[in-house]
């Protein structure tokens, strides 16, 4: 039987709706069961539901050393977009191939299961790891219980490289990201008696207002990176949510915020700086009026920073793979930061399609960087087949 190329899987890989807030067990369930049409066992390491999963497998001998090809296999939702094509049939049109999910990053995955039957065919020399993780687009959630089991269970790899789209080219950085969620609880009256109330969006805007106050110094003082495209860290607002109507005060408001930093730019610290500022200076003005009154603030989502050396070995090998000479930094966070800090394996991000295309209306991936992206692993399958 023919092996099937992958835009052939592709097409298979978009037709499951795996956007964050459903179920990915049916693409594993068909993932599992190709790689085992091929004899390769893999191992799921599921999510506290048990409605989601990472999935595991090695080809090649067992123990320390080769390199893992990681991807996400979660999408962003569809709502409120217009596509010309259902997103969940892939479709052509001049050489570019639409789906939600075909540039981030099935893509990838899609090239990595093409490659499957040549690296179960080979005689490895040294391993090849599949990591195929959940709620990558909700903060990198599902991979870090990838990696608590990867500490206690399985020899560590030498290498990672995480398919986000890049264009195929070699990325050795990104910035790292702390998410938070804010929740200011005031006490209501009518507007006519505003200061015997506590206004929650009052305090949601100064909270707001103290983010863009740090996002300021950072633009202002850095560090500064030319590599990246904001060469400095950088914190920002996203929602700001509070009332009901003009004449009540809100007891209830919320706010939904990040900081983005450089590699060296400690995230906690800013988390604490911004805490800080709620429990020492706006809290005691709220408890004032009524110690029922508050801030919460939950930081429910992050990654680390990558930063791995254009020098590093692992940097001239994904150079080699890639056909490069050269390397960059993007903005966008990965789960290469997870890789490198937490399980201590060198990471380089590369992949096929732009971050141009991911998460809007007509997604693509063209099919020229799918063939990239085909003779870029068959490079890493014959690096695996050389010995020492």
């Amino acid at each position: 039987m023919q092996a099937p190329t992958s835009p052939e899987l592709l097409a298979r890989l978009v037709s499951f709706d795996t956007t964050s807030r459903l179920s990915n067990l049916p693409l594993i369930d068909f993932v599992e069961d190709y790689l085992a049409g091929y004899g390769i066992e893999s191992r799921r390491v599921m999510d506290e539901t048990g409605t989601k999963a990472n999935l595991w497998a090695t080809i090649g001998p067992d123990g320390p050393g080769g390199i893992i090809l990681s991807g996400h296999t979660d999408v962003v939702p569809v709502d409120g977009q217009t596509w010309a094509s259902d997103p969940f049939t892939l479709t052509e049109r001049d050489g570019q191939l639409y789906g939600r999910g075909a540039c981030d990053m099935k893509g990838f995955l899609a090239s990595t299961l093409a490659a499957v039957p040549a690296m179960a065919g080979a005689s490895l020399a040294r391993p090849i790891h599949i990591a195929f993780s959940y709620d990558e687009e909700v903060g990198c959630l599902g991979v870090a219980r990838l990696i608590d089991w990867l500490q206690k269970e399985a020899a560590t790899p030498a290498y990672c490289i995480v398919g986000e789209p890049t264009l195929m080219e070699v990325v050795i950085g990104h910035k790292g990201k702390r998410s938070m969620h804010v929740t200011v609880r005031g006490l209501s009256c009518h507007s006519s008696l505003a200061p015997h109330g506590v206004n929650a969006v009052d305090y949601a805007a100064m909270m707001a207002v103290k983010l863009r106050e740090i996002g300021a110094r950072l633009a202002a003082e850095g560090p500064f990176d030319a590599a990246y495209d904001v060469p400095h860290s950088t914190a920002h607002t996203g929602v700001l949510i509070g009332g009901t109507a003009l004449n009540i005060v809100p007891d209830l408001a919320r706010l939904d915020c990040e900081f983005r930093v450089l590699p060296g730019v400690d995230a906690d610290r800013l988390v604490e700086e911004f805490v800080g500022y709620a429990k020492n200076e706006l809290e005691p003005q709220m408890h004032a009026i009524s110690q029922d009154t508050g801030i919460d603030i939950d930081v429910f989502a992050g990654f680390p920073a990558l930063d791995t050396p254009p020098d590093a070995e692992v940097t001239t090998l994904v150079r080699r793979f890639a056909g490069s000479n050269g390397d960059g930094k993007v903005a966008f966070g990965t789960e290469g930061g997870r890789f490198s800090e937490t399980l201590g394996v060198p990471t380089i991000v590369c992949g096929p399609g732009s971050i141009e295309q991911a998460h809007k209306p007509d997604e693509f991936v063209a099919r020229d960087q799918l063939t990239r992206c085909d003779t870029f692993l068959g490079r890493v399958v014959d690096w695996a087949r050389a010995p020492g």
